[in-house]
């Protein structure tokens, strides 16, 4: 596989699960990585530390995210920061959009605060983001975005999540169609189940949850966080270059 080494990406909320695994396949392949978390300075320095020492090289970028244009202005402020530091260009050859918050609650679970803030974190963020990214990247570039099943399949569990990631499939396509003439692909991954923090309230210690959320794939088993950062790490890869514009199953072939 096409490597990136010499490029810089950036994946929000790696300090944990997905965004985590995805730092580490990236690093690996030989990319810069901002690791950027908004609370959990341990959790972050945990990712860093791994990364270095498999021989990769990433660095913290520090910066909560509510959807304003004002954290999004934080965030590449932090960036550009860093960067400084490390006496690097400026710029921004991949960009993962994986922060998330999936607060569990059926339509008449969902007071209008929390469908406000799903939608703020896991949809408008990731817009603002990807429109301060564009000025940065060079033609060429990758955009991926992590989704979700629920954005396909009905889960009524997690309503204003599901149609949150609905939205960012949606952004996903536009952001393609709009950008093929730069050849920045954009794409979205949409994992299925995996044993992620997100997921470790209902999942982990209780067998009885573990087995009816692996029936949902094909494989009959939930993801490893390696199974989706693998298919990030082809996607920001040269060799994706004819592939945008595509909601992929992460979900080991979920509801076939």
């Amino acid at each position: 596989m096409a490597s990136v080494d010499g490029k810089l990406a950036l994946v929000t909320g790696a300090s944990r699960g997905y965004g985590r695994a995805i730092a580490e396949r990236l690093a690996c392949d030989g990319a810069l990585v901002a690791v950027h978390f908004a609370v959990n300075d341990a959790a972050a320095a945990a990712t860093i530390a791994a990364i270095r020492a498999i021989g990769g090289k990433a660095f913290p970028v520090k910066a909560p995210l509510d959807g304003s244009l004002a954290s999004v202005g934080a965030l590449f402020a932090r960036l550009d920061a860093e960067l400084a530091a490390l006496d690097h260009r400026t710029g921004l050859d991949i960009l993962v959009n994986n922060a998330a918050i999936s607060p569990r609650g059926t339509i008449e679970d969902t007071p209008e605060v929390v469908f406000d803030e799903v939608f703020a974190v896991d949809a408008k963020a990731p817009f603002f983001i990807l429109q301060a990214a564009l000025s940065r990247m060079p033609d060429g570039g990758r955009i991926i975005n992590i989704s979700s099943q629920t954005s396909l399949i009905g889960f009524p569990g997690v309503a204003a999540y599901s149609m949150a990631k609905a939205a960012l499939d949606r952004l996903t396509v536009i952001a393609a169609k709009h950008l093929a003439p730069r050849n920045i692909t954009v794409n979205a991954v949409l994992p299925g189940i995996a044993d992620t923090d997100m997921n470790a309230s209902w999942l982990r210690g209780r067998p009885e949850a573990l087995a009816s959320a692996a029936q949902f794939s094909a494989f009959k088993r939930i993801a490893d966080v390696t199974d989706i950062a693998d298919i990030v790490g082809f996607l920001a890869s040269g060799e994706a270059r004819w592939i945008t514009g595509q909601l992929i199953d992460g979900g080991g072939g979920s509801a076939l």
